[in-house]
């Protein structure tokens, strides 16, 4: 899988009321690298390069247990975006220094990653996972 930046896997595509925070968190503070960009009259949008999209689907049993395992109880909406990091712990530093507010700091899972959680511009919140493997 070829290296596009420190996001390897985006699972959830959002529209931001605040456009322009939002690309700015978003391409400038977490590096998502910019693709392209279109504006017309209508207005604006900037696609982002994230590595492997997948859309993860969950029950709402599994999804009120992921944030048990995350966060400790139920905080997320029906959206989440999940990005696969390398480094779970420094990642989190970087988007708190950009603005994010950190709901959960990173904590291993029962699934071997190390999960954080944040919510980011548009009121995204985000789930930063590193995997780990067994150990």
């Amino acid at each position: 899988m070829p290296e596009t930046g420190p996001v390897h896997e985006l699972r959830l595509v959002v529209t931001a009321t605040d456009y322009d925070e939002a690309v700015r968190f978003y391409r400038d503070v977490l590096g998502m690298p910019m693709r392209d960009a279109f504006e017309s009259p209508d207005g604006r949008v900037t696609i982002l390069e994230a590595g492997v999209a997948t859309l993860e689907i969950a029950d709402p049993n599994q999804a009120e247990f992921i944030d048990r395992v995350e966060v400790g109880r139920r905080v997320a909406g029906h959206l989440r975006v999940a990005l696969q990091v390398d480094d779970a712990v420094a990642m989190t530093r970087t988007l708190e220094a950009g603005g994010a507010t950190v709901l959960a700091e990173a904590t291993r899972t029962p699934w071997d990653s190390l999960n954080a959680r944040l919510t980011g511009p548009a009121g995204l919140q985000l789930t930063l996972f590193q995997e780990l493997g067994p150990g």
